[in-house]
This record gives structure tokens, sequence and C-alpha cells, in this order.
């Protein structure tokens, strides 16, 4: 199994020549401001064959971008509450998933497993196994208690994409905003990670957005990683389209 990282949360996975995409994204928000990395057409990246959504916030879910690389009717699962919000983008081959739920797409076996949005909208994280690995990719989900019952049920996880950037968001629909992260912090990834039994932490869900007062990323977010990750668990940072082979 090969992780290729994509532009913020977005992670391709591949293995015996088939790829799966989770949260790929194209066009970047606008509400986030102007994006700090490079935001490329998704066929840039390979080809895929099954696309995974942990949620429907835009900087996750980019359905014209999805149907302009992969096709209308690629298989794409979402969280079972979004279902008919994702056929009306245009996406023709949508299967809903709630926690626990188990498919095959390929070579890969998919499981729908916990996570919590900070907005409070429905969110899956997306465990993947293909060739004798498994990986999690958790969205950008707040810290929960779910974390021992997921290591409990599936078991150590060859890696683990975590987000990192601990945003703190003042958006303007918002009647009340608060000063609380609406994602992991470095430091919370890294316990994650670390009860997860992770053998490697994949850090997601940073770089490109920073727009504040709007959309804050969490200061120093790097190095506070990489000390609270020592003699914890190992990191690899990957730059976008680099792959990391498990």
């Amino acid at each position: 199994m090969n992780i290729q990282k994509l532009p913020w949360a977005g992670i391709r996975v591949e293995s015996a020549g088939a790829a799966i995409v989770i949260d790929p994204l194209h066009h970047f928000p606008a509400l986030l401001g102007e994006p700090h990395e490079t935001f490329s057409p998704l066929a840039t990246y390979g080809t895929a064959d099954a696309v995974l959504i942990t949620h429907q916030h835009p900087d996750h879910f980019d359905p014209e971008a999805i149907m302009a690389a992969y096709g209308s009717d690629i298989p794409v699962f979402v969280p079972s509450e979004i279902v008919a919000f994702a056929t009306s983008k245009g996406l023709t081959n949508v299967t809903g998933a709630s926690v626990g739920d188990t498919f095959e797409a390929g070579p890969f076996t998919v499981i729908a497993a916990n996570a919590v949005d900070g907005s409070g909208d429905p969110q899956r994280s997306w465990i993947v196994r293909g060739g004798g690995k498994q990986m999690i990719h958790a969205g950008d989900t707040l810290w929960h208690g779910y974390w021992w019952k997921l290591a409990d049920a599936y078991g150590a996880f060859d890696a683990a994409c975590l987000p990192v950037n601990g945003a703190v968001t003042r958006f303007p629909h918002v009647k009340t905003p608060s000063d609380q992260p609406i994602c992991l912090t470095p430091e919370q990834a890294v316990t994650a990670a670390e009860i997860l039994g992770a053998k490697r932490l994949i850090p997601i869900h940073y770089k490109a957005a920073h727009h504040p007062p709007v959309y804050t990323q969490t200061p120093d977010l790097i190095n506070r990683l990489t000390e609270r990750a020592k003699d914890r668990v190992p990191v690899s940072l990957l730059q976008t389209n680099e792959i990391y082979p498990l």
C-alpha cells in the first residue's frame, strides 16, 4: 500500500494497481482566503477507482473536481446523512455510510469509522485496508473519546492521517463564535496516533488555510508537532504528491 499526499486534507491510497482518493480538492473555498499551497486538477495526481468523502464542507468535498477528473459515475462513499446532497451535485454512484459499515472497492476493504465534526455536521473517518496494511484518515475531526474503541475494534494502524492545524474560526454566518479549535491540535494528533497504535503519523489539514480572523491556523504547529512526537510516534511530513510506501 502506498499513501500519496494531496493538497490540504487529500490522500490517495494505492494498492495492487488500484487507487482510492480521500477528500480530494481542487477548488479552494474563497471563504478561507487565498490558499498557501497550489491546488492542481485532481487528474494531476493519478487515477482513482473510488472516492471517500469525510464530510460535506467545501474544503473536503469538491464534486465538480471529482467529476472532471474521474467522471460522474465513479463510486463515491459519503456519510449516510449527505447522500441527497452529494447526488444533487451531479454524482450518480453515491453510497451512504454509517459508522461500522464495511464496503469492498477493488482490492480495498473500506470501513466507515467515528469522527466528530467541529461544526456539528455529519462526519466519518475512513479506514482503508489493502495489501495486508491498514490506514485511517480522520478528516478534520475534533478530539473525541472513540480513539480507544477504534484501536480495540481494528487493531494497530500502519498509518494515521490526522488533522493538525487546530484552527480557530470566526465565520460570518456563525452567531456566537468560540476560541476553541475546530480540529485536532498538533499535540492532540500525536496523542490520538499513540492511542491508535499508529506506526506512523502523516499530518493533514494544514498549510493551505490561514486567513485571520475568519480562519486562524494554530501557531508554530510543525515545531510543536515534531517536539511532541519525539519518542512517541514517527512522523512523515509529506509534500504534495510525495508518496510514503507502507
